[in-house]
């Protein structure tokens, strides 16, 4: 006589899972809708602020590599006593001679000599704006643009001319004249913002010749604009310094414009870590809701329990079909929330003319982090079903 047979419950296939799942939250949408709800907050969040520092990192660098990032500066420093330090008459020219440089100009700040709009303006309220002697070719070197108006040429750039700085031409308003040192100078140009020399935004520019003449302008250059070949730009910077002033190559400061942004980028990240850190408490939230939603699930679901483990249902089946709930409420609101933050990105980077950029492993993240809470979620309360004896269990109901 063979042996009885060992009768063993059958396991529930992936798409049964996920049917009975569905049923489950079906029969309640309005609390499944809210629960899945705080799981996209979180998601959404997190999603959305990485994706708005990445698409504005990647506005940024394609500025940067519109401009170039073969732009040198070279300032004067300090001397070894503290006092600051001049450059020599002929550093640029020297500069020129570089053999990768492939342009160099200068701006040189005339001291002590405001700009107002008016005589009428009390002698204190400068508005923070600063003289330049500007060489012509400035624009081509820093590559910067005009927004209305002319840049100076060979005429304008001997007589009483002066072409404003974007954020200058806003203090100052739009005005035909400028009043320096008792005599009115005709504006005869705007430039747009310069990215990479952000201090020609707040300066009047006026002719080099016209400064010495109507200023007692010094001619010493106090930056000097380079461009250079861009393989060659490590070596160019090392040998600038001793190539503007050979004497006292200590006291000269050489420095690249786009090294400026580092800390932009550095107080950028430090912002989206705290969003992000705002996101996950969401987050958390959003997978207390789910463990709420669930418990409540068991404890109203009690008959169906009881029903199911008196037909034949395991204990192991009962724990599978409530995670399987939590996993699918989780998800659905993981899927709501990545759509939610591309969304918010993308609407925001169109705005700002901006690229829009969501890495991909904030969304296998975001996806990831939902299966997690998921899982833990719904861990107690599978369980907690699982233990319903079907006789308890059914008297209970």
């Amino acid at each position: 006589m063979p042996p009885p047979r060992t009768l063993r419950p059958a396991r529930l296939s992936s798409a049964d899972l996920l049917q009975l799942g569905g049923s489950g939250l079906r029969a309640r949408p309005l609390r499944a809708v809210l629960s899945a709800l705080g799981i996209a907050i979180g998601i959404a969040a997190m999603v959305s602020v990485v994706g708005i520092g990445t698409s504005s990192q990647a506005a940024l660098d394609r500025t940067l590599a519109q401009l170039g990032t073969n732009m040198l500066t070279v300032a004067p420093g300090n001397t070894m006593f503290g006092e600051a330090a001049t450059l020599p008459d002929d550093a640029l020219a020297m500069i020129k001679r570089i053999g990768p440089v492939t342009s160099a100009t200068a701006v040189g700040t005339v001291t002590d000599t405001p700009v107002y709009r008016s005589d009428r303006i009390p002698a204190g309220e400068t508005g923070g704006l600063s003289l330049q002697a500007a060489q012509l070719d400035l624009l081509a070197t820093v590559r910067a643009t005009i927004n209305h108006g002319t840049w100076l040429n060979a005429a304008t750039a001997r007589y009483p001319a002066v072409v404003l700085g974007s954020a200058a031409a806003r203090r100052l308003g739009d005005v035909p004249t400028v009043y320096i040192d008792g005599r009115w100078y005709r504006v005869v140009g705007v430039l747009d913002s310069v990215p990479l020399a952000r201090e020609l935004d707040n300066a009047v520019l006026i002719g080099w010749d016209a400064a010495k003449q109507y200023l007692d302008f010094d001619g010493h250059a106090t930056t000097i604009y380079t461009r250079c070949v861009e393989s060659q730009v490590e070596n160019v910077r090392a040998v600038l310094a001793a190539t503007a002033d050979p004497e006292s190559p200590d006291e000269v400061n050489v420095s690249k414009p786009s090294d400026a942004l580092a800390p932009k980028r550095a107080a950028n990240t430090t912002y989206n870590a705290l969003l992000l850190g705002l996101g996950a408490v969401a987050l958390l939230v959003g997978g207390i809701g789910v463990a709420n939603t669930m418990v409540i699930s068991v404890l109203e679901r009690r008959a169906e329990i009881g029903l199911r483990r008196s037909l034949g249902a395991t204990r192991g089946n009962i724990r599978t079909q409530f995670v399987s709930e939590s996993l699918l409420l989780s998800a659905l609101g993981g899927a709501g929330g990545v759509l939610g933050g591309f969304a918010v990105t993308g609407i925001y980077a169109i705005t700002r003319d901006w690229p829009t950029v969501v890495p991909n492993r904030v969304i296998l993240g975001g996806l990831a982090a939902t299966v997690v809470i998921g899982a833990v979620a719904g861990l107690y309360p599978a369980i907690r079903a699982a233990r319903l004896a079907p006789t308890e269990a059914l008297a209970a109901a």
